[in-house]
């Protein structure tokens, strides 16, 4: 069987997305970064860094989805078991790690891209939306039409990310009452503490 030239191009890139997470773990090359050091970490050239991912945002927002994408696995595991109180809890749990804080900070780094570009990151942009249609679910799980479920996974993921940032700009702002709120938007208010080491 002969691979198309398209087919051999994705699996290159898969084979260097697969080594830029294996070597930069949970987190992300720190803006800053040049390509050509990213290139160095990972062991190949810049120019098949940017034939593959165009710069060091492609780098970096391709990274994200991986990352997110993995994480949303677990995360559906959780659903499944679970309840809406219980995704949110585990989601806030697993992005405010201390591990997390660069893979944070590169995310509303990318975000910020997207905003002024959203053409440019059309893939990162539709991947947005996989735990607020995860949460939707459990939602209508619960009793919830619909709509409503998905205006209420859609501000609880917007809370979320409202709160992360204060975390990246504010480190130790977390407040429990307003983890408790989103908390009680699934319908019954949780009693366990969100924030980690409260």
């Amino acid at each position: 069987m002969v691979l198309s030239s398209t087919a051999r191009n994705g699996d290159a890139r898969e084979r260097l997305l697969a080594r830029l997470l294996d070597v930069f773990d949970d987190g992300l090359p720190p803006p800053e970064t040049s390509l050509r050091e990213i290139a160095a970490r990972i062991e190949t050239s810049h120019a098949l860094l940017r034939y593959h991912f165009g710069s060091l945002t492609g780098v970096l927002a391709a990274m994200l989805g991986a990352q997110r994408s993995r994480d949303n696995e677990a995360l559906f595991r959780t659903a499944g078991q679970g309840t809406f109180d219980d995704l949110v809890l585990a989601t806030w749990r697993a992005y405010t790690r201390p591990e997390q804080l660069s893979r944070i900070r590169g995310f509303f780094h990318v975000v910020g891209l997207a905003a002024y570009s959203p053409d440019d990151f059309r893939e990162f942009i539709s991947s947005l939306d996989d735990l607020t249609r995860m949460l939707a679910s459990l939602a209508e799980r619960e009793g919830l039409g619909a709509g409503e479920a998905l205006t209420k996974a859609t501000v609880v993921i917007a809370a979320i990310r409202g709160l992360l940032l204060q975390e990246v700009l504010t480190p130790g702002a977390c407040s429990e009452d307003a983890i408790a709120l989103i908390m009680g938007m699934g319908g019954e208010r949780s009693g366990q503490r969100a924030c980690p080491g409260v």
